[in-house]
């Protein structure tokens, strides 16, 4: 089984492949095609694969390409991880949102917006792609911010595209082991867009533990997201929210701790992963060592500014490990092997939540088979809810249309329209500022 990586020049594969490494089962992938424009960071990423399949007798055979045609043809699955304007276009985005005094993340607000309207048109260039050279493979992505370009890439390929993210597999994780649960066993009563969900309920052998944490303020200010959010607010809420979700609760907080940074998430990743790449450029240089040192760091310092305007200390030991490979390789799992499965992941609405429309692609739990993956019923979100994510899908509509159009006016409207922009001429300046700083935005005009 053929299974092709778009990005495989980022810093990450190492953890698909790692995970592939372990599975040894018939119907396996065999082969993995790397594709990225860039071929230095190509051979870096190469050479850490080839050191991590050392010792390995049946490790999948990995090849490296710039020609993406030529990545795409005869695979099984895509795994789509691209970065459009790599880690500067990240920090670009940050600086420019943090000068007008607004959120630069890069999926939420401002900051995702703009990373939005830069990948969209590459990421239905290489739907198209799939579409016409290998129809019968199925796409999985990655790339942010996933519940958009999924959504963009679904009008080309429909369902055989899913979108995948390791945030609320991490919070579910965290929720059942803080309950003394076996993740594994419990359902996770999650729904929402991606970055912009809530988990409402965590089951156990048919019982619903989540009122047993909410009601212990000890065990719920225990982990990752009561420090983050408080024990009070979490049972305001009656649910525990993404962690992204800190962005719009604590939204002052957050760009005030963010402008205050010495250095911007994407401005630290930028000189991380220059620091990984340039070391690489040594053929005597242990190539996996030098990747998993700087993997920890990464991890290490995620969300580091959020944490420190809770007051909520250093990440769990348990928290550094990742997830998202995991799920991809359940997912592949599922689908070429038939083992059914349930992951919660980025499909579209069909009927599962009344307010939105059956194309708008929403992050659920879902029955996965051979067939696809297939969102289970929900029950309706609280109006609070409803009202963010409604709010939200309408600007990912107005930048699925600005992309598609070229406007400038609708990529300002789709800037003023976000809950976190707070005024139309600070979208407008938005706009300037980033078509100043990113040629792939020459396209608005």
């Amino acid at each position: 089984m053929k299974l092709t990586i778009l990005g495989g020049g980022g810093f990450r594969v190492p953890l698909v492949y790692g995970a592939l490494l372990q599975d040894h089962a018939e119907g396996r992938v065999t082969h993995v095609v790397l594709h990225d424009l860039d071929s230095a960071r190509l051979s870096a990423v190469t050479r850490v694969l080839a050191e991590q399949a050392a010792g390995v007798p049946d490790a999948p055979e990995v090849s490296a390409t710039t020609d993406l045609d030529e990545a795409l043809r005869g695979a099984d699955f895509v795994f789509s991880a691209i970065r459009v304007g790599g880690l500067e276009g990240r920090a670009n985005d940050e600086r420019v949102a943090l000068d007008q005094g607004v959120l630069g993340q890069e999926t939420v607000g401002a900051g995702g917006i703009a990373y939005g309207l830069r990948t969209v048109p590459v990421a239905v260039d290489i739907a198209r792609r799939v579409a016409r050279l290998a129809p019968d493979a199925w796409v999985i992505n990655f790339t942010n911010p996933a519940g958009l370009v999924t959504e963009a890439m679904s009008r080309h390929l429909g369902d055989r595209v899913i979108g995948i993210c390791d945030s609320p597999v991490g919070l579910g994780r965290r929720i059942a082991r803080v309950l003394g649960a076996n993740p594994k066993e419990a359902w996770i009563d999650y729904v929402g867009l991606n970055h912009l969900g809530w988990v409402r309920g965590l089951r156990v052998a048919g019982r619903d533990e989540l009122p047993r944490l909410l009601a212990d303020p000890d065990l719920l200010g225990s982990f990752e997201e009561g420090k983050l959010f408080g024990v009070d607010w979490l049972r305001s809420l009656g649910a525990i929210p993404n962690e992204y979700l800190h962005y719009y609760y604590f939204n002052r907080e957050a760009v005030r701790a963010y402008q205050q940074a010495e250095k911007t998430r994407g401005a630290f990743l930028h000189d991380q992963q220059a620091r990984f790449y340039a070391e690489m450029r040594n053929p005597d240089a242990p190539a996996w060592k030098v990747w998993d040192r700087t993997r920890a760091e990464r991890e290490a310092t995620y969300m580091a500014e959020n944490r420190e305007t809770a007051g909520a200390g250093e990440r769990d030991e348990d928290d550094l490990s990742g997830g998202y490979e995991k799920v991809a390789l359940a997912l592949m799992r599922a689908i070429a092997r038939d083992e059914r499965t349930t992951l919660i992941l980025n499909v579209r609405n069909q009927r599962t939540l009344s307010v939105l429309d059956a194309d708008a692609v929403i992050e659920v739990p879902c029955l996965v088979d051979a067939n696809g993956a297939h969102p289970v019923t929900v029950d309706p979100l609280p109006d609070h809810a409803t009202g963010l994510v409604c709010a939200v899908k309408a600007v990912e509509r107005e930048v699925l249309a600005a992309a598609d159009s070229g406007s400038r006016e609708t990529a300002v409207k789709a800037f003023a329209l976000h809950p976190l922009v707070d005024s139309v001429n600070v979208a407008r300046r938005l706009v300037e500022g980033y078509t100043e700083v990113h040629p792939g935005l020459a396209y608005l005009r």
